[in-house]
């Protein structure tokens, strides 16, 4: 390995890292399948591309091009050199309206380039639901396709000419030309008969190579015919693509039938009235996206237990269609929010359906089959049949109009290969009788490349391994994969993980307290790596501000997974690769809700912690930061010497320095006057007791009472929040009670993984606030981040007290408690900009929806944003972390403030968000609370004027 990294970086590679760290990262994409490379190499250029070329011939290795690592099949990992083309090959070279077409290096975003040729309303055609993440190289190597294929073609018929490197090291444009690759005509006219008849028989036939092109009647298109070649024959150093109109106004019809199979059976009819788009769902993977991220996710569906989305260009085209759909039960929704909410349960398919719905861990292999159309119905049926047979389950979805089912099935792979084998070999048979294909658009790789002997006759699968010979004489290309397969059960990834050590078990539940099964939720789907400018969501901030694959959610999962490997990364909770992994995450948690399988990191990290540090010393930062509300409380009865004693600012440097923390920050000052002093002040009587509880003096008894829960940060640092929730809520009705000071969720103590000292906190508060879940009184909690500690860490940490699931059952946002008051009288916010931030934790365990939909309800112009501040709790705060954290707050929040209207409110829940907007651009941010009562004293003036 050292030699071949050596003589990568002597032949002029510059970047070429062959750490464990880095090896662990790129192992895997999105398959089931581990193959550890020697070296990883970020190529800046073609020259580069055509050198690692050139050293891999030279010291016999191979070499494997890879994009967004988001295939399923198994074909972007390979055992020698990885080629990472999306780091610098990431051009547009050019985009031209008039002729239509765009030329691009492989490492493009697909989403990138529909950004480019949106404004000339054109767009790439296939969609494949990675389309935030995946490469047109990618694209390429496995003639993907996505939902409006059906309207637009495969990738293959939307290639015209691709600049390719081979493996003999030889570089050409391959356009309609089979002389550029010597012996390849002589290929084609001797097998004009098989290649006739058993390829290109369905628009969907994608696994072997699609050598139909090759024909003279269909132009002897070599550009063509290399699509789908899985990187095998040749490396796209660029490529000219066609572009296609983009349609104006897109109508998406909801038709819903009894099940799938029925909703099958209606595709043909369909087909006639030449839909742009039309995908299955099955109840299966809407009730798990019911389950996982709540009801309201769900926009309403008609009647049936299976649904075909069908996408057309105009509503009248929508009316017939749906009038000849064979059902009553249709929706037909024009294009916006609900048609957009759909369309993400479809994308976000292959990481909902990675776990069924009693929870197993769901894989693929059986991800990607294709029949013709006609067949479609018989063949879901018959797939059930088959399924029940191996005592196993899935949720099966797809490109319906195109026959191409996609099934994620609970293997029992932990266990080995063995029933993945027989799975396998039962279904090729099956689908081979169909005259389908094992691939619809993912590539054979290595889940089925073995399998093509199903499919085809021997001397088809010949004149594969003589195509691929023409172009690899010495087989350096991405080996094993469709030619000369390797078994479809070798380098299983789930086999080799073993149980991670815990003797005295782990302090969060882990999907039944199997930490090693939590870390494969991660099945390498990439969202994490997604563009968020043009997807949405938070997720992953680091990787969004970096862009480098350590940090993102699945290189970290990656990481740890090799930690339960053991082969490659020790099998020890202080392995210096999984903290350099980690070292970056801000622990937004927005993973456990933006990742398709909910690949909670944040989690992940606080166990890691906890158990690296157990019975050690730890990072400085676990003591200042993360146990700030031990230290804060007695210090803040020093207020006012402290504050002047850090406004003088080399002494602020000095205290930030000792407490590990970056001196370019600045330490949030205590007030004077903690939120719990001045409620006791204000409350001169003594205290009563109504029912069970105690509550303030003067209680009429009748109003409706609510616990504000007013944690450590707002009690010591921002209790004028605290104030104003009090002032709104009494003038909302409401008779405020408060728990005593003190009662603290731990949050600091988790994000540093002091876990058992967290617990201890978080028996604490279940002891304070219990009594009034007990009796139906709303817990109101402020901060996000610790009201998200309520709502899920709580019931994690402390899974065997049913008062924990009492407590998160009655703790609510302030949005979500006055949105369901229809007595409160609501404060006119029209005519005010308001840029919103909202808190990571918020986003991910509450959901940000109810604050929305209650401030446009209150007339407010919203600029929403999606992504972290960077802040992070005290992630931005570490040494080492500023320009990072920087970095993050650059990609959504800084350019907001420097955007925003003259008189517009930044409105940030989170403490880190406020602190973080102080810091960096000298803007006050203000809670809901605050607005609202700002909110309300500015309508109360209105009213007098008037």
């Amino acid at each position: 390995m050292n030699q071949l990294v050596a003589a990568l970086r002597a032949h002029g590679i510059a970047e070429v890292d062959g750490s464990a760290l880095r090896r662990a990262e790129y192992s895997a994409d999105a398959s089931n399948y581990r193959v550890v490379p020697q070296a990883v190499v970020f190529p800046r250029d073609a020259d580069e591309v055509a050198g690692v070329v050139a050293v891999a011939r030279e010291h016999g290795v191979a070499v494997t091009a890879r994009g967004g690592g988001t295939s399923v099949a198994g074909n972007a990992v390979g055992p020698g050199i990885v080629m990472d083309l999306s780091a610098h090959l990431n051009h547009i070279e050019m985009v031209d309206p008039d002729a239509r077409i765009a030329v691009v290096e492989p490492g493009v975003v697909l989403g990138s380039l529909q950004r480019a040729a949106a404004p000339h309303g054109l767009r790439f055609g296939p969609d494949p639901s990675t389309w935030s993440r995946c490469t047109v190289g990618g694209m390429i190597g496995n003639n993907a396709c996505g939902s409006r294929a059906l309207a637009f073609g495969r990738t293959a018929d939307n290639v015209l000419e691709v600049d390719v490197l081979d493996g003999a090291g030889r570089r050409f444009a391959a356009g309609r030309d089979l002389d550029a690759v010597p012996g390849l005509s002589a290929l084609v006219n001797g097998n004009l008969d098989v290649i006739r008849t058993e390829l290109g028989r369905f628009g969907r036939q994608i696994s072997g190579y699609s050598l139909e092109h090759l024909l003279p009647e269909h132009g002897h298109d070599l550009a063509k015919a290399l699509v789908g070649t899985e990187g095998t024959c040749g490396i796209v150093l660029k490529a000219t693509v066609r572009l296609v109109e983009t349609p104006p106004s897109p109508v998406l019809v909801v038709l819903g039938y009894p099940d799938m199979a029925s909703a099958a059976d209606a595709v043909p009819a369909l087909l006639t009235h030449r839909p742009l788009a039309m995908e299955g769902l099955d109840l299966r993977i809407v009730e798990t996206v019911r389950r996982g991220r709540g009801p309201s996710t769900v926009p309403g569906l008609p009647a049936g237990d299976g649904w075909l989305l069908v996408e057309v260009g105009t509503p009248d085209q929508a009316a017939v269609l749906a009038s000849d759909a064979g059902t009553a039960a249709v929706r037909v929704l024009p294009d916006g929010p609900e048609a957009r909410a759909i369309w993400r349960i479809r994308e976000d398919g292959a990481g909902l359906a990675g776990r069924t719905l009693d929870g197993a861990q769901a894989w693929p292999g059986l991800e990607d089959a294709a029949v013709p159309p006609e067949h479609l119905g018989a063949y879901l049926r018959d797939l059930d049949a088959l399924l029940t047979e191996h005592g196993l389950a899935g949720s099966p979805y797809g490109h319906f109009g195109d026959g191409c089912v996609h099934v994620r099935v609970d293997l029992p792979l932990q266990t080995g290969g063995a029933a993945l084998r027989s799975l396998m070999t039962d279904a090729a048979r099956l689908i081979g009788g169909y005259g389908g294909s094992l691939s619809g658009e993912h590539g054979d790789g290595r889940a089925r490349g073995e399998l093509l002997p199903y499919l085809y006759s021997d001397r088809m699968i010949g004149v594969f391994e003589r195509f691929k010979a023409l172009f690899d004489p010495d087989d350096r290309l991405n080996p094993e994969v469709v030619v000369r397969p390797a078994p479809l059960d070798r380098d299983l990834r789930r086999p080799a993980a073993r149980p991670l050590p815990a003797a005295d078990g782990f302090a969060f539940t882990h999907d039944g307290g199997d930490v090693t099964n939590a870390l494969h939720r991660c099945v390498g789907v990439g969202k994490c790596r997604a563009d968020l400018t043009a997807s949405g969501g938070f997720m992953c901030p680091s990787f969004v501000a970096v862009g480098d694959e350590t940090t993102s959610t699945r290189g970290r999962a990656r990481v740890l997974q090799e930690l339960a490997n053991g082969s490659l990364v020790a099998r020890d909770w202080r392995a210096p690769e999984v903290h350099e992994a980690l070292d970056l995450c801000l622990s937004c948690k927005a993973c456990g809700t933006d990742c398709p399988a909910g690949v909670d990191m944040a989690t992940y990290k606080s166990e890691v912690l906890h158990r690296a540090y157990a019975g050690r010393r730890r990072p400085w930062t676990h003591y200042t930061l993360g146990r700030l509300p031990r230290w804060a409380v007695p210090a803040s009865r020093f207020a006012r010497p402290l504050n002047a004693l850090l406004a003088v600012r080399p002494i602020e440097r000095l205290a930030l320095r000792l407490g590990g923390m970056d001196p370019r920050r600045s330490i949030p000052r205590f007030a004077p006057m903690t939120f719990h002093r001045w409620f006791k002040r204000r409350v001169s009587v003594p205290a009563r007791r109504v029912g069970s509880l105690p509550t303030g003096a003067g209680s009429t008894y009748h109003r409706p009472r609510v616990l504000l829960w007013v944690d450590t940060f707002t009690d010591l640092l921002s209790p004028s929040i605290g104030v104003a929730a009090v002032e709104l809520l009494e003038s909302a009705g409401y008779e405020v009670l408060t728990p005593p000071p003190g009662v603290c969720c731990g949050l600091t103590w988790i994000t540093t993984g002091q876990l058992t000292a967290a617990k201890h906190r978080l028996t604490g508060l279940v002891d304070a606030l219990s009594p009034y879940a007990d009796e139906g009184v709303p817990i109101v909690g402020l901060e996000p981040s610790c009201t998200a500690v309520l709502r899920s860490d709580l019931v994690e940490l402390l899974p065997h007290d049913p008062r924990a699931n009492v407590v998160a059952a009655g703790t609510v946002t302030l949005a979500e408690l006055l949105t369901g008051d229809d007595a409160w009288e609501r404060p006119d916010l029209g005519g005010l900009d308001v840029v919103v931030q909202p808190h990571c934790h918020h986003h991910a365990v509450m959901g940000y929806g109810p604050d929305e939909a209650l401030l446009r309800e209150l007339g407010a112009n919203l600029t929403v944003l999606a992504g972290c501040c960077g802040l992070a709790g005290n992630f931005g705060m570490e040494r080492g972390h500023y320009d990072v954290s920087v970095a993050v707050a650059e990609t959504a929040l800084l350019p907001a403030l420097r955007a925003a209207p003259p008189g517009a409110v930044l409105l940030a829940d989170g403490l880190s968000c406020r602190t973080q907007a102080g810091h960096l651009a000298g803007v006050r941010g203000l809670h809901l609370a605050e607005l609202l009562v700002r909110g309300a004293v500015t309508s109360g003036a209105r009213r007098a004027s008037t």
